[in-house]
C-alpha cells in the first residue's frame, strides 16, 4: 500500500525515498547494496538522491538484491519524472501568462470555443490545447497567415489566428467529396434562389451541397478585433475551407460573403489564405472575388439596365428582385453600396438572420 501511494501522489517523489526506506528496513547500507550489485556507491547515492534515473537494467538487479519487483522500481521512476516534468510545465506556463495570446482566453470562452476555469495555468493549457502548440509563443508560426495578413490591416493577429483555427478544427467534422469545380459551379444557381429563404430551410442544404462539391462550409460567431466578414483557403488538395463570421447578421451580407469566397475557391489558387475583411482596402484577389459574387447574383446587363430607368422606390426594386429569383435585400444593399441610394432608405426590404446556437 505504501508504495501505491507513491504512485499516486501528486508531488514528485523520487524513487530513492523507497529505495532508502527499503535499506533501512533490512539493515543494509549503500555501500554494501553497491557491492552486492556489482556499482559505484556514488551511484546507489545519485539514485536515493534523486538525481540519477532508475534503468531497466538497474530495477532488475533491485529485484535481485532487494526482493522488490523490478515493474515497481520501474513505476516509481515513470512516475516521478512525470510528475516532475508536469510541476516544470506548470511553471513555464505560468510564465506565458502574459504573452497576448493569452489574452484569448476569455473571448473564446463566451463563444464556448473553450471550457471555463478559474485556474491561470490551466487557462493557458487549454488554449495550447485549442492552437495544438506546445507554447503561446508558437502560435504564430502555426497561424502564420493571419500574423502575415492582419499586418496590413487593423485585425488583432491573436484573434484572427483563433477564429481561422476555429474553421480549421469544425472543417476536420466536415466530411467532403474531392473537390469537383463543374458540380460547384453548377450549383451556383440554386444557391442564388435560396437567398430568399431562412436559415432554417437553407443552412443544412447548402453545407451537403457544398460538401458533394468538395466545399467545407462553416459559420462562425464574429470573434472581436479580427474584423473578417470570410476566409477561404484548402484543407488539402481536394477539400476546400470557406468559412463566414455572422457579423451583422444583415442577410445581403451573407450572401455576398459567401459567393465572394466561393469566387475564391473558383478562381484563385489552392496555397494561399483569402481574407474578407470589413474595410475597403483590397488586393486584386480580393477585387476579383468582389465581382464575382456582384455578377453572380445579380447579372451585369440586368443591372445596368434597372439602373438606367432610376427607379428606386421600395416598389420597383421588390419587383426588379422578385423579377430576377433573389432576396430585395440583395438589390438594396447593393444599390446603398454603390450610393444610389442613402443608407438609411429602404432597409425595410432587407433581413436579419438570427443563428441558433448550435451546443458544442
Amino acid at each position: 500500500m505504501a508504495i501505491e501511494a507513491q504512485v499516486r501522489s501528486d508531488l514528485p517523489i523520487p524513487p530513492g525515498e523507497l529505495l532508502a526506506e527499503t535499506l533501512d528496513a533490512m539493515n543494509l547500507s549503500q555501500a554494501e547494496l553497491a557491492r552486492r550489485m556489482g556499482r559505484p556507491v556514488q551511484a546507489i547515492n545519485e539514485i536515493v538522491r534523486g538525481s540519477k534515473e532508475i534503468t531497466p537494467e538497474t530495477a532488475i538487479q533491485l529485484e535481485r538484491v532487494l526482493g522488490v519487483p523490478a515493474h515497481v522500481w520501474l513505476g516509481l521512476e515513470a512516475e516521478y519524472r512525470h510528475t516532475k516534468a508536469r510541476l516544470d510545465d506548470r511553471k513555464r506556463l505560468a510564465a506565458e501568462a502574459d504573452l497576448p495570446a493569452a489574452k484569448l482566453y476569455r473571448p473564446l470562452v463566451r463563444l464556448g470555443w473553450l471550457p471555463k476555469t478559474r485556474d491561470k495555468i490551466e487557462q493557458i493549457a487549454r488554449l495550447l490545447d485549442f492552437f495544438g502548440v506546445g507554447s503561446l509563443r508558437n502560435i504564430p508560426e502555426a497561424e502564420a497567415a493571419a500574423y502575415r495578413l492582419s499586418r496590413t490591416k487593423t485585425a488583432q493577429p491573436e484573434a484572427l489566428a483563433a477564429w481561422l483555427r476555429k474553421g480549421e478544427l469544425e472543417a476536420e467534422k466536415i466530411a467532403t467529396a474531392p473537390f469537383n469545380e463543374d458540380r460547384l459551379r453548377n450549383f451556383l444557381p440554386e444557391l442564388r434562389q435560396l437567398t430568399m429563404k431562412a436559415p432554417r430551410i437553407f443552412e443544412s442544404h447548402v453545407k451537403k451541397a457544398l460538401s458533394d462539391c468538395g466545399v467545407a462550409l462553416v459559420l462562425l460567431p464574429h470573434l472581436p478585433k479580427t474584423h473578417a466578414h470570410g476566409a477561404t483557403r484548402w484543407s488539402s488538395p481536394e477539400k476546400a475551407l470557406v468559412q463566414l463570421s455572422l457579423r451583422g447578421k444583415w442577410a445581403d451580407i451573407f450572401w455576398f460573403s459567401l459567393f465572394h469566397e466561393l469566387g475564391h475557391v473558383l478562381l484563385h489558387g489552392r496555397k494561399q489564405v483569402y481574407i474578407e475583411w470589413s474595410d475597403g482596402d483590397q488586393d486584386e484577389p480580393e477585387v476579383q472575388a468582389d465581382r464575382f459574387a456582384r455578377d453572380q447574383l445579380i447579372a451585369p446587363d440586368v443591372y445596368q439596365a434597372f439602373l438606367d430607368k432610376r427607379g428606386f422606390s421600395a416598389t420597383a426594386v421588390a419587383a426588379f428582385a422578385r423579377n430576377q429569383g433573389i432576396h430585395p435585400g440583395i438589390v438594396v444593399g447593393r444599390l446603398q453600396h454603390e450610393g444610389h441610394v442613402p443608407y438609411s432608405q429602404l432597409n425595410h426590404l432587407r433581413t436579419r438572420f438570427e443563428w441558433i446556437k448550435k451546443a458544442e
